[in-house]
């Protein structure tokens, strides 16, 4: 009984600190969109997220009752299971840390399942997990969910750039939706903590049900697993969230406060609406999926299918890698018995204090959080030059129509002043010609005048001639 005890013991203590993990991993889900978008600055925000993690853990216990009570069957659950709860912890701590120094968006939740599956796989076999329960509960949720919250996130992106006529160049800085964003994304906190915060709960309670702490028939989780779960992920929130926030928070740079707005809002209602259901969503794929909807609700987006399927094969991975490590501690534990555990645990803090060690070689704050180029972001390309909107066709047409009425009367008065001018230039040349003829005219009549008296002269000298003779 003291060495059950004793691992109860080490399994709260690690399930709390994957709680932690589990904080700082998924603070980017809820502040990286209004930080990348000024709405809300680094501390303040992750700061607020903290406070509703703390307050989410308190509204629902459905997801914790879906870990407790769904996944592993009445009948696998005994006092040899506890060692597989722990190794299942380890698979789940060692995924999140290592996805958290390379700074990938990966699901804490999945790790968390991947690793206890792997774990009960191992120590009970098949036989002891209930495959319809995670159908249903985690992986068709894991399906539809983050194509739900896009498509919600899609419509809503319309909606709003029809109803408040936004068009892709107008300053983003004089609408509402900045100050939204504020709103939505506390929402998305508050809806994190109703989930995420309940998987530990699931896993504590699990642990307490195998020892006979906690009756099968109660569902619930007790007072002080509640509140030590909830500090425990807003401490996380709180701590360690830079590196994460610095992946997405860049590539959600080009996010504009119309889009943060949607995607946020469809993220918080998809997630509490889960809650609700009992689904254990990922936040991660219900979050990325929001943002790739709202970027395609932009006019003149496009898909980028290669980055998209980079990140559906690591949503893939989490599980399966977090239950392979799952299943090698719980196959430690089964060779070397009760020093499997100690070998375990020394080899999760080792693993734990090395990959720390090596994310302070390259340390992550507020100050340089928004460094790296977000996946998610990446998935859905923007037009350098957006396509116009109908009404800017409306106002182009209309200029261009003016234009060219403008054009046209240009054209005519053109036309006039021409028809003028020849008009001028063929009266100025008639008037040449009259005159010329005139002029020819009057020379004629002198002309014949001369001559006249030129013959009269001479016939004037003749007779003069002939009377001299006489």
């Amino acid at each position: 009984m003291e060495t059950a005890a004793l691992i109860v013991v080490l399994v709260i203590a690690l399930a709390l600190f994957f709680d932690f993990t589990n904080g700082f991993h998924d603070t980017a889900n809820a502040m990286a969109t209004p930080i990348a978008t000024g709405a809300l600055k680094p501390k303040t925000a992750v700061l607020l997220a903290a406070g509703l993690n703390l307050v989410g853990a308190f509204l629902s216990t459905e997801v914790s009752q879906t870990v407790s009570h769904g996944i592993i069957r009445d009948d696998g659950v005994s006092d040899a299971f506890l060692p597989m709860i722990f190794a299942g912890l380890i698979g789940a701590i060692t995924w999140n840390m290592l996805t958290w120094l390379l700074g990938l968006p990966s699901s804490s939740s999945h790790a968390l399942f991947g690793g206890l599956i792997g774990a009960t796989l191992v120590g009970v076999g098949v036989g002891g997990i209930d495959f319809g329960a995670v159908l249903s509960k985690i992986v068709l949720p894991a399906l539809i969910a983050p194509v739900t919250a896009g498509i919600i996130a899609f419509a809503a992106t319309k909606i709003a750039y029809s109803i408040t006529r936004r068009y892709d160049n107008k300053p983003d800085g004089r609408d509402g939706f900045r100050w939204g964003q504020i709103f939505t994304s506390s929402m998305v906190a508050l809806a994190h903590g109703t989930n995420d915060a309940q998987k530990t709960m699931g896993v504590i309670t699990l642990a307490l049900i195998t020892v006979g702490w906690q009756s099968q028939d109660q569902a619930d989780p007790h007072l002080w697993v509640i509140i030590a779960c909830a500090v425990t992920i807003a401490l996380g929130t709180y701590l360690g969230g830079w590196r994460i926030i610095r992946t997405l928070g860049k590539g959600l740079t080009d996010v504009k406060p119309a889009q943060g707005f949607a995607a946020e809002s469809s993220t918080a209602a998809t997630i509490l609406a889960s809650s609700y259901f009992g689904f254990a969503l990922s936040t991660t794929q219900v979050a990325s999926g929001s943002v790739i909807g709202s970027g395609l609700g932009r006019r003149g987006s496009s898909v980028r299918w290669g980055t998209a399927g980079r990140i559906a094969i690591g949503w893939l991975l989490t599980l399966p890698a977090a239950g392979a490590v799952g299943a090698l501690a719980a196959l430690l534990i089964q060779w070397l018995g009760g020093w499997g555990i100690a070998v375990d645990a020394v080899l999760a803090v080792a693993i734990i204090v090395g990959l720390f060690l090596r994310s302070r070689k390259d340390a992550v704050t507020h100050a340089n959080a928004m460094s790296d180029v977000a996946e998610s972001g990446l998935a859905v390309e923007l037009p350098d030059t957006p396509p116009p909107t109908r009404r800017q066709q409306r106002i182009e047409r209309a200029k261009a129509e003016a234009k060219a009425r403008a054009a046209a009367r240009e054209k005519a008065k053109a036309d006039a002043k021409k028809a003028r001018d020849d008009a001028d230039k063929a009266a100025k040349a008639k008037a040449q010609a009259e005159k010329a003829a005139k002029d020819q005219k009057k020379a004629k009549g002198k002309s014949g005048s001369t001559g006249k008296k030129a013959k009269a002269g001479a016939d004037a000298e003749k007779n003069s001639g002939k009377g001299e003779s006489l």
